[in-house]
Parts: structure tokens; C-alpha cells; sequence
């Protein structure tokens, strides 16, 4: 079974793990309501995606 011969150094894990670094989600301004919400995704708040309803919004009942 393959085992490595040197055991790896900080620098070389930390540089390998670089990619696995978290970032921010890509958030925009609901049209309809000007709520911030994250993109390509339906407002929590009025229930519209790209301009059109989706989901009914609880204040229209």
C-alpha cells in the first residue's frame, strides 16, 4: 500500500486546501420589493422571481 515518504509541510497543505477557501454568495435587490436576496433565487419576503409572482405572498389572503 502507498504511504508517503515525507510527511507534508504546513506551506504545502495549506496551499493545496487555497480552493477550499468559503466566499460570500452573490446577493441583488428584489424588484418587486427591494428586499436583499441571493441571485437567481425567489424573494423570501414578496414570493417574485424575475419580476413575475411565484408563491403566494401571506398579505394577499
Amino acid at each position: 500500500m502507498a504511504h508517503p515518504k515525507r510527511k507534508t509541510s504546513k506551506s504545502k497543505k495549506r496551499m493545496r486546501r487555497s480552493h477550499n477557501a468559503l466566499y460570500d454568495k452573490a446577493t441583488s435587490v428584489c424588484s418587486y420589493c427591494g428586499e436583499t436576496i441571493i441571485s437567481h433565487r425567489v424573494c423570501s419576503e414578496c414570493g417574485h422571481y424575475n419580476g413575475r409572482p411565484v408563491l403566494k405572498s401571506t398579505d394577499e389572503a
